[in-house]
């Protein structure tokens, strides 16, 4: 398992969710890091309710929750400077990750 996923589990484990996972996105985008621009990696947190994954709704999670887990995130994972949280439902967006 690597270290954002397993943040992103131990901030979301029990939350009473169908499904929920982290994803290493391979564009970089910009950020700072002690004052300097730095072009890093975005993770993507997915977050959903559902019955039988045929449609989805993104789960309502905290904010506290979320900037938790984005701070830990981008503090521990060398090279992200971006979490983002994708609250489009399925369809038209999916769970599954290509």
């Amino acid at each position: 398992m690597s270290g954002f996923s397993a943040i992103v589990e131990q901030h979301l484990f029990g939350c009473g969710t169908f499904q929920y996972m982290a994803i290493l996105h391979e564009d970089r985008v910009t950020g700072m890091r002690d004052g300097k621009r730095d072009f890093g990696r975005q993770i993507e947190v997915r977050c959903w309710d559902s019955v039988d994954a045929r449609t989805a709704t993104p789960t309502r999670l905290p904010f506290d929750t979320l900037e938790k887990l984005a701070q830990e995130i981008v503090a521990a994972v060398p090279g992200v400077v971006s979490v983002t949280c994708n609250i489009a439902a399925k369809p038209p967006s999916t769970i599954e990750v290509v």
